[in-house]
């Protein structure tokens, strides 16, 4: 039998990484509002920054998703094939 605080706290971790996730895709788009018609590498660095967080945060989700019970296959979709 599962124990019902564990998937609670694997819920609560779950909730906490998806707002995570998403107030970094949130600082992209930011990100993306202010950026100047030609970037300079401070912006690309910046940029190179972001996305490496974003993608992080998601990673991060995905672990959370998986411990609480949420695993799917892949998101690739292999109709029409």
């Amino acid at each position: 039998m599962t124990d019902p605080n564990s998937a609670s706290d694997d819920r609560q971790l779950l909730r906490r990484a998806a707002a995570a996730h998403s107030a970094a895709a949130q600082d992209v788009e930011a990100f993306l509002r202010r950026l100047p018609d030609v970037p300079g590498p401070a912006e690309i660095t910046e940029y190179a920054n972001l996305l490496t967080r974003e993608e992080q945060m998601r990673n991060d989700r995905a672990t959370a998703a998986d411990a609480a019970g949420l695993t799917i296959g892949s998101l690739e979709s292999n109709q029409g094939q």
